[in-house]
């Protein structure tokens, strides 16, 4: 599985603007195939869990707010050098910095609310992934 799995997170942001199937597409287009696919809410308890690594940081409350503000899409996806491939595809985390025609550049809303989560690393995709699709293992 090293390397051909990662994990990518539509968030609360680009869910409200009507960008999951536009972001899908992108997804699709740029080789990933869709392994596993679910819409679901973030209670605040379950954000806090899942950003866990981060408390007790300066954002961490306003992170907890805002991925808990709406509905979020999880996703498990499949391709060669994946977690590499996505983070480009992505874009930098600010979208003024961004690369035109990355997810970021075209569909996030500010550095915060910046439209997409995707994992860092082969252990955090797992982690993460985990985290939403107990059938993990299978992938």
């Amino acid at each position: 599985m090293s390397g051909n799995i990662t994990f990518t997170m539509i968030k609360p942001d680009a869910v409200r603007n009507n960008f999951i199937g536009p972001i899908l597409k992108m997804i699709n287009e740029n080789g990933f195939r869709i392994k596993a696919l679910k819409m679901t809410h973030f209670t605040k308890e379950r954000a806090e869990a899942f950003y866990g690594v981060h408390a007790g940081k300066f954002f961490f409350d306003g992170l907890v707010e805002f991925m808990s503000s709406g509905p979020i899409v999880a996703a498990i996806l499949e391709k060669e050098n994946a977690i590499e491939d996505y983070r480009i595809l992505i874009g930098n985390t600010n979208p003024e910095k961004a690369d035109e025609g990355t997810i970021r550049k075209l569909y996030a809303e500010s550095f915060t609310a910046n439209a997409v989560h995707g994992a860092d690393s082969d252990e955090n995709a797992i982690r993460e992934g985990s985290f939403f699709f107990a059938e993990m293992e299978q992938f």
